[in-house]
């Protein structure tokens, strides 16, 4: 007897979850997981699920998705890499192992408008620094129209990949892609910096599950204390942020250790689905000061 769509989507979350695949990289359960991966195979939209719940699925179509499932569950690849695609804010994204999978809060930020307050007619140019796949410049050039944007990373196999979300979406010619080792990938000042940077101490690095050793660990590791990369940032943005700039910057779960790091600094921390422990504003006056 045939499953239905959502029988099989159960069905697939029982195995994910059996297996003790990781999950966080663009899901955070079994069960979303599973929804992507055989909507992905039965070539449905992600959103689909709801109004096909009852859907047949035939036996070659139940094969095709279970060894969708098989590799997932062999491989350990993050499912991003085995479908290409990731989504962040609703938006689609090419996906691929040379680049991590986008996940940043920051772009709940650029989309509910939180970082707004902080910006205004002198803000003419925007950087995100360390880019990947390019997702949040392409963010970035959606929710600020009349900005310029500019993305830049050490990777150049990251940068293939934000050079053909650029192009998916059109924006060539708003957002210039740069290569180089951190803000000295690109020259001029900057109104509004992103920065998503490899801040994953190295004890963690050393557990993480497969999935995410998956990733480029460059995206990832940032030295004994996850922040080598971000003090060099520090002392380099103030140089780069225009009066009235300011730098908004991704820590994951290394709060304390950026608290360790960065004592005296004046932070703000902006709230995230996860909490105002991920994300921290910082102005050019906190900075120098």
């Amino acid at each position: 007897m045939a499953l239905t769509l959502m029988q099989a989507v159960d069905a697939a979350a029982t195995r994910l979850d059996a297996a003790g695949v990781a999950f966080g990289q663009g899901t955070t359960n079994a069960f979303d997981e599973a929804a992507w991966l055989v909507l992905w195979r039965l070539q449905l939209p992600v959103d689909a699920l709801d109004d096909e719940a009852d859907r047949p699925v035939t036996p070659d179509e139940q094969a095709a998705v279970d060894a969708l499932i098989d590799t997932r569950i062999r491989t350990r690849q993050p499912a991003a890499y085995l479908t290409g695609e990731a989504w962040l804010q609703g938006v689609p994204f090419h996906i691929d192992a040379r680049s991590i999978v986008p996940r940043s809060f920051i772009a709940e930020l650029i989309a509910d408008a939180s970082i707004d307050p902080w910006l205004g007619e002198h803000t003419q140019r925007v950087l995100d620094l360390c880019t990947g796949n390019g997702s949040l410049a392409v963010l970035a050039a959606m929710a600020w129209p009349e900005l310029r944007v500019v993305g830049t990373d050490l990777s150049e196999d990251a940068l293939a990949v934000a050079r053909r979300n650029v192009e998916r979406h059109g924006l060539n010619e708003r957002i210039q892609l740069l290569q180089g080792d951190g803000l000295a990938a690109s020259d001029g000042g900057f109104d509004l910096i992103l920065c998503n940077p490899p801040y994953v101490n190295a004890s963690s690095m050393a557990s993480l599950p497969p999935e995410f050793r998956a990733e480029p660990a460059l995206a990832l590791a940032g030295g004994t204390d996850g922040m080598d990369f971000v003090r060099r940032l520090l002392a380099e943005a103030p140089r780069r942020l225009n009066d009235r700039g300011v730098l908004v910057l991704e820590i994951g779960h290394e709060r304390a250790h950026f608290e360790a790091a960065f004592p005296h600094l004046e932070a703000v921390w902006l709230e995230t689905s996860a909490g105002a422990d991920q994300v921290l504003l910082l102005t050019r006056e906190a900075l120098l000061a």
